[in-house]
């Protein structure tokens, strides 16, 4: 990988609301490189489909040729960077903007949601060490605006200062940080 972040662009984020395109660009950072095939096995749809997507992603700079790899034949991909950071904060002021950046946050957390859920699924094959690392935990704590976001802050910078071990198994952190639906904004379901 190239780079250890991207903030992605208004269009660049418009790339990613597809959800097969934010599965492979996790499969690639996670997993490393690989084609089309490869990818179009894994989450079960058409290289077609696949390719498509592929080209995307890399028209948008998410991934890049892996040049270490192919033959002419195939064509390898590699993640350009270890992970995107989003802000709604950093894009435009406009209503393009908002509809583009709810859109990405929905296939985040659809991602997310399923990420977990085949976790809780395979939790009962790991091994007795891998099984006591899981958490499944929430805490509900009155803070104010700024205090939820020195919060956030605080976890975030921990998080950025873990190393890889290269004795290590991918693991990962969902920092999910929200007031309480049904709160501020009102209980969409009481209409």
């Amino acid at each position: 990988m190239n780079e250890p972040t991207i903030i992605p662009s208004l269009d660049q984020l418009k790339a990613l609301t597809h959800p097969a395109r934010t599965r492979m660009l996790g499969i690639l950072r996670v997993n490393g490189p690989a084609t089309a095939t490869m990818l179009a096995a894994r989450l079960g749809i058409n290289s077609g489909a696949t390719s498509y997507h592929l080209r995307q992603l890399a028209q948008h700079g998410f991934i890049v040729d892996d040049e270490e790899r192919g033959n002419g034949r195939e064509r390898w991909w590699t993640a350009a960077h270890r992970m995107t950071q989003t802000d709604g904060d950093q894009l435009p002021d406009n209503e393009d903007a908002r509809e583009a950046y709810d859109a990405y946050l929905q296939v985040v957390v659809s991602n997310y949601a399923e990420i977990i859920q085949r976790s809780v699924e395979e939790r009962a094959m790991l091994p007795d060490e891998w099984r006591e690392t899981t958490t499944y935990s929430d805490w509900v704590t009155r803070l104010t605006p700024a205090k939820a976001i020195e919060a956030r802050e605080r976890i975030m910078a921990l998080l950025s200062e873990l190393e890889d071990d290269p004795d290590g198994e991918p693991f990962t952190f969902q920092l999910n940080a929200f007031p309480l639906p049904g709160q501020l904004g009102g209980d969409p379901e009481a209409d």
